[in-house]
């Protein structure tokens, strides 16, 4: 043992309390706003049907078109991998789990439409409709045969359309009520938000719904929808889009990009309307680093270009969708929009190799940083969090297997729940 340091201080322990009473309020704040990732599963993608065509078969024929288009138009691994240039010692691995997917769970997220994939409508049409969505999810979660994520959208908080989505909105969510209570995977989608007084008063027809049903305040989340220019960029020269996740008081749960809807806005001519224009990624960037710490998630768009058609059409069609898709992963954009059952089996494979061929990296840098045994990069906590998170990722949607995380980093599923969301304290980690 070496000599003991002599430890001195100058400042009276007062000092220490007055800053910290002087803080109070920043520290109240900052766990306010940004409580950080909530923890649950982000679906990787969202699927849009509109109000009149869902019917209680359409999530099983999704998944069956999808297994179809495969085996048209690449029916083995090798044939599919080089379509798409995956590597070789990936082919099987991403093949077979792709089509495992597709038998076992083909769609993530699901929103019955009632915005621009349904149109305006005769009032007694639409309240038919939404009573209809309410019975037909309602019964999907009942027998097993849901999405793990289920809801709508509804018309937007513009003045033309604003009491129509309203009602919708209602009716939806009381026949969810009467026929037993409201999903735990209900998602609402808010599009073409413009300001956070659009925002504002959607968590009033919520908090008005609560009320009326007994339901705990705050039961019912939604997601915004950013398909305008003023959603990103103010009047004033401020980021709305920030201002409209503190309106929402604790309701928004994502961010979703409107490719279209937003390219038009800001004159992006119809040819290069796309998630990887330059004004998509400026939108996405603001939406990303607003949303950052919230707990609130991003969601990049889609391509509106299908995979229908001649075989070498529908190719071209997957390599465009598999590499926008890889793109905005590697963006940090983990979920985006499918428009059509033939997007399914690029959607996932993107997915399965973005995390598959980054598993044996990331497993070691996070059993490294947990022996603290070093290697060829020094990792922090931040980055420990965002290793676990990635691997949760890949379990969560089918890519990964837990067994195998386990064996390749030595930890259980809890102790990379707790990297990913870390809690104050020292952080206990179990063997698997």
């Amino acid at each position: 043992m070496g000599q003991q340091e002599k430890v001195a201080t100058s400042l009276a322990g007062t000092v220490s309390e007055e800053i910290s009473a002087s803080l109070t309020a920043v520290d109240a704040e900052l766990a306010r706003r940004y409580p950080g990732d909530p923890g649950t599963r982000q679906p990787v993608h969202t699927v849009y049907v509109p109000g009149d065509v869902f019917e209680p078969g359409t999530l099983r024929s999704w998944g069956d078109q999808a297994l179809a288009a495969l085996d048209d138009h690449a029916p083995d691994a090798a044939s599919f991998a080089a379509v798409l240039g995956i590597p070789e010692e990936l082919a099987g691995p991403v093949h077979d789990r792709v089509r495992a997917k597709l038998e076992r769970e083909p769609v993530e997220d699901l929103r019955i439409d009632f915005e621009d994939g349904y149109g305006p409508r005769p009032d007694a049409e639409e309240d038919e409709a939404a009573a209809r969505a309410a019975r037909l999810v309602s019964e999907a979660y009942a027998n097993g045969t849901a999405a793990p994520y289920m809801g709508i959208r509804m018309k937007c908080m513009e003045a033309g359309v604003r009491d129509r989505g309203i009602r919708t909105t209602d009716v939806f969510l009381t026949g969810l009520m009467e026929a037993g209570g409201l999903p735990e995977g209900l998602v609402l989608t808010l599009p073409k938000v413009t300001y956070p007084e659009q925002v504002a008063a959607f968590v009033q027809l919520l908090e008005a719904f609560e009320k009326a049903h007994g339901l705990d305040a705050g039961r019912i989340g939604f997601e915004i929808q950013i398909e305008t220019s003023q959603s990103i960029l103010a009047a004033d020269g401020t980021a709305a889009v920030a201002r409209m996740i503190d309106a929402a008081r604790g309701r928004a749960t994502g961010l979703h990009y409107g490719t279209f809807d937003y390219s038009a806005c800001v004159g992006v001519s119809a040819a290069y309307q796309a998630s990887d224009h330059p004004a998509a990624d400026h939108a996405k960037a603001v939406m990303q680093v607003a949303a950052a710490g919230t707990g609130v998630r991003v969601s990049d768009g889609s391509t509106n270009v299908l995979p229908v058609g001649p075989t070498a059409q529908v190719h071209e069609a997957w390599r465009l969708h598999y590499g926008l898709t890889r793109r905005a992963l590697a963006r940090a954009y983990y979920q985006g929009w499918d428009m059509h059952p033939g997007h399914l089996p690029t959607r996932y494979a993107a997915v399965y190799a973005f995390y598959r061929e980054g598993l044996e990296p990331a497993a070691a840098r996070l059993a490294a940083y947990v022996a603290k045994a070093g290697g060829d990069v020094m990792d922090e906590p931040a980055t420990a969090k965002a290793l676990s998170g990635y691997l949760l990722r890949g379990i969560d949607c089918g890519a990964l297997d837990t067994a195998e995380v386990a064996r390749l980093t030595g930890l259980t599923r809890a102790d990379l729940d707790a990297f990913a969301s870390p809690r104050r304290g020292d952080l206990t980690v179990t063997a698997p």
